[in-house]
Order: C-alpha cells, then structure tokens, then sequence
C-alpha cells in the first residue's frame, strides 16, 4: 500500500472578508442600480466568511482578458507551488532528489511548459523525474491526482511520488456578468496549493502517515453539462447547475457502499470522512446519502467557512486537517471524496 509521508497546504497572500468580496462583485457584475439583495443572499448562503486571493481586490476590476489572467496565473501558481511542495519535503524528511514522480492539478489556469516542469529545475528535482500534468478535472483533481499516484507506487512500491494542487479561482473571475452560477461561484471559491508526498510499500525512511489502501473513480451519464467552464475569450466561464446535490443524492451512496463492501466494511466503520467543501448543499447532500453522523463532516464545514472552496486543493487541505485535529484512530478506515466536472466521483480508502 502506498503510505502517505505529508500533506501541506498553504494559501494566496490577500485575505478578504466575504463582505467585502460581495461589495467587489456588486460593482462589476450588476448595473447600476441594479438591486443586489439576491446577490448578498447567494454569498451568506455560501457560509464562507472569508477568502485568500492573488491579487489585491481592487485589481480584479481592471484584469482584463484570458491572457492577462492566465500570465498570473503561470507565475503565482509556480511560485506557490514551489513552497508548497518544499515543505511537505521537510514535512516528509525528504530531499527534492527522492522524488521520482511529480503529479501536478488544476482547473484554474494553463500554462506549457507546464507548471510541474517549470518547478522541477527551480525545487533541484532530478532531470530524469517522471511528470503528469492534469487539467480538467476540477474539483475532483486533488482525489484523482492521490489515486493516480498510488497507481504508480503500486508498480514502482521502491519510489516516492509527490501530488501538487495549485488552484487560483479568483483569477477566472468574469466581470460583467450577472448570471446565475457566476455569483454563486463568486461567493464560494478561494486561491490556495497543497502538496502531498507518498511513498510506495517498500520505500524506507520518510516520516509515518495513513496508507491508501484501494481508489475508485466513477463517471454519471448524461451530466456533462452539470459543472465544469465554458472557455470564452474573456478566460473560464463557470457552468454550475443547481442540479448537482440531487445528482449526489442519487448516486454517491451505492458507489461508497460498494466502494466499501469490496474490503469488507461499511459506512459505519469509517472513522473520518476526508470530503470536499463544493459547498453547503453539496455537504448536505453528502451527509443525506451517506447517512453521516451530524459530526462527520466537521472539519470540511470548518475549511468551508474558513477559506471557502479551493477546488482540488480543498480536499487536500481537508486531509491535512484530519491528520493534525481528529486524529483518526490507528489502524481505522478512512473514506477521501470529492466530485468534479463530468460529472465524476472520486473516491480513496486509507487506512489511518
């Protein structure tokens, strides 16, 4: 089984109140004069009380264009990407020359070379490492980009593969634009990386973590349309239907149930629910089809309301998170979730 050796997460620099990203979006998505109490309602809804963002507020109102945004993005998510990945190394007490595998997600920002690549001469990564860049995958990028890396190790159980998430969703911000999904996705998502170091069964040294015990992913039909961007020239167009908790409610039981099942266990046996924040309906519906305890989902509902949704770095910080408070009991399973365009469900059992 693959052990996971650390996990960082770290966040964008500016720090805003929601209040006071709402008054931002007030001014750049309605008319003048238009009324705005639908808008307040959407972002109190979100129950997130405030957000890390790339750049300073103010200047969000002037980033003008796909290339604009994108040219930040390339830099920001490089730099951060560097710390990040440097510190779950010291976390993990290994040296950039250890890694053998560099899995980097995002949805926010596109860049060729790719991100992973210009990190590996700037981190001291050997020249021979092995590199997968992933886009698309959104939300549910962290989850796939964890169960990739284990699929890996299985096959090379000697090597060690690192997991970075840099996700910068203030920077597909569309101005103008007053629609339904883009004020909601304006109320909910924030800037932020994490780093995940893992090492396969045989590999020593490192320090001591959960393993990944089994991963599963799974595709719903006919949901294509149910999230994910439209890509226009003013960059990332969010599409985010209101159908997605009742695609959760539908679904996500039965494939955790027969996730479970396969190793002989149950929903009640899992000590700590490791899911993704997509937001507060989305947590309910998780809760309603898994029958959670009121508990369960404790620490994502903290994250959420903390630093709101950082698409596939979120449930990477969640882990995090789990690690250092709830202190699952040793030797107990554990369930990692998260959902992303698709739409798509990707699920990791551990073991703490």
């Amino acid at each position: 089984m693959t052990r996971i050796a650390a996990v960082h997460g770290t966040l964008a620099p500016h720090r805003y109140d929601q209040s006071e990203i709402t008054d931002m979006v007030a001014r750049r998505c309605l008319r003048d004069g238009a009324d705005r109490r639908a808008l307040d309602r959407l972002h109190r809804g979100a129950k997130v009380r405030g957000r890390h963002m790339t750049l300073p507020l103010g200047q969000y109102e002037t980033l003008d264009g796909f290339g604009a945004a994108n040219a930040v993005f390339v830099r920001t998510a490089t730099d951060m990407g560097a710390k990040a990945v440097r510190e779950a190394l010291r976390l993990a007490g290994l040296s950039a020359t250890d890694v053998d595998l560099l899995v980097f997600t995002s949805v926010t920002g596109i860049a060729a070379p790719s991100v992973d690549a210009r990190l590996a001469g700037r981190l001291g990564l050997r020249p021979d490492v092995r590199r997968v860049p992933m886009f698309g995958l959104g939300c549910a990028g962290g989850a796939a980009g964890l169960a990739r890396a284990h699929d890996y190790l299985l096959g090379r159980p000697d090597e060690v593969a690192v997991l970075l998430s840099v996700e910068l969703c203030s920077l597909t911000f569309q101005r103008d634009d007053a629609s339904l999904a883009n004020l909601v996705a304006t109320g909910l998502f924030g800037d932020g990386a994490a780093a995940v170091v893992a090492c396969g069964s045989r590999r020593t040294g490192g320090a001591g973590g959960p393993t990944i015990v089994d991963t599963r992913s799974r595709l719903y039909p006919g949901t294509s349309r149910v999230l994910g961007w439209d890509v226009r020239d003013s960059g990332f167009r969010v599409v985010l239907d209101p159908e997605i908790p009742d695609v959760v409610r539908r679904h996500l039981a039965d494939d955790v149930q027969g996730f479970l099942e396969d190793h002989g266990l149950k929903p009640k046996d899992v000590t700590a629910w490791v899911c993704h924040p997509g937001g507060p309906r989305i947590l309910e519906a998780v809760g309603e089809a898994l029958d959670l305890p009121e508990d369960a989902l404790d620490v994502t509902w903290r994250h959420l309301a903390e630093v709101g949704n950082l698409s596939s770095a979120s449930v990477l910080h969640v882990l995090r998170d789990t690690l250092a408070d709830r202190r699952p009991p040793p030797g107990t399973p554990g369930v990692l979730l998260a959902m992303g365009p698709g739409l798509a469900c990707e699920l990791v059992l551990l073991r703490w």
